[in-house]
């Protein structure tokens, strides 16, 4: 992989982790491209080069600490400040020491889910990056799910209120994103709503839940790429560019993405996500993606 190739995923990356299109599907599809094009990077589908998509997701996480740093802050202050005590303090503190301690443990309720449905058909969603034609069923869903989260009625359950159905609901959803052309937040935020929480809220809860969820795929990809013998590696400096790229460029897509959620403006991105799954049967078609026509 060039520098050049790695700037562009990392642009990417940073901008579609946010806007509900799923950056995965942009990122396998712009893969696609290159290879059709002479690159000489791995094969979208390869560990290689999933591990590198990992990584910029985790260059995106940096985004997302930056934005959310003061709600982070608290959250992790108040959930220290009661492990002397057993989040058992009185008062408004001690209040807010137990809804650290209650959504830590919903954190990690709808992170166990993920991983208990997404791991063992790890396999079947990573065929799918082989196989653009499935990104365009999986785009064309996104869009619906998100035209669908603007036409709902005003949501009205904060924090105090959410409880393990709603946190499992969103682990679901999480899980059900690991296929490329489901948006991670668009699918997680989306299944918040169903469960009744409030835009706000669901947007900073499907983020928070993205850090565990992202790290620990990335060290798996890592511990299965160190296995593999005679893999041609994407490289460091390739790896470390994509990952600041990525980053940078998050912070301001992440603040856009903000606004409109706030404002049920996200049926805009299902016209995109409809025009680009057209595109890519096109393109299967006509070659633009694999160099070869549809049953190639």
């Amino acid at each position: 992989m060039t520098l050049f190739e790695a700037v562009v995923l990392g642009v990417i990356q940073g901008v579609f982790m946010f806007f509900p299109v799923s950056s995965t599907s942009h990122l396998v599809l712009a893969q696609h491209w290159m290879i059709a094009r002479g690159s000489e990077m791995p094969a979208p589908e390869s560990a290689e080069m999933i591990f590198f998509d990992l990584v910029v997701h985790v260059g995106t996480l940096v985004s997302m600490a930056v934005v959310f740093r003061k709600p982070l802050t608290h959250f992790l202050t108040s959930l220290l400040a009661g492990l002397p005590s057993g989040w058992r303090a009185p008062g408004p503190e001690g209040d807010r020491q137990r809804l650290s301690f209650k959504l830590a443990l919903l954190g990690v309720l709808a992170v166990g889910l993920t991983g208990a449905i997404g791991f063992p058909l790890k396999g079947l969603f990573e065929e799918v990056f082989a196989r653009p034609q499935f990104i365009a069923g999986t785009l064309t869903l996104t869009g619906i799910l998100l035209w669908w989260t603007d036409v709902l009625p005003r949501r009205t359950r904060g924090l105090r209120k959410i409880g393990p159905g709603t946190a499992a609901a969103v682990g679901i959803g999480q899980a059900l994103a690991l296929l490329p052309g489901l948006s991670r937040s668009g699918t997680t935020i989306a299944f918040g709503l169903f469960a009744g929480m409030k835009r706000k809220w669901a947007a900073q809860f499907s983020f928070f839940i993205a850090f565990p969820t992202i790290l620990g795929a990335t060290f798996l990809q890592g511990l299965e790429l160190m296995q593999l013998e005679g893999a041609a590696q994407v490289g460091l400096l390739p790896l470390a560019t994509g990952f600041v790229v990525a980053a940078v460029v998050g912070i301001g897509a992440l603040k856009v993405v903000l606004h409109l959620l706030y404002r049920a403006r996200f049926r805009f991105f299902s016209w995109y996500v409809w025009a680009l799954a057209a595109f890519i049967l096109v393109g299967m078609n006509r070659g633009w993606l694999t160099g070869v026509g549809w049953g190639g």
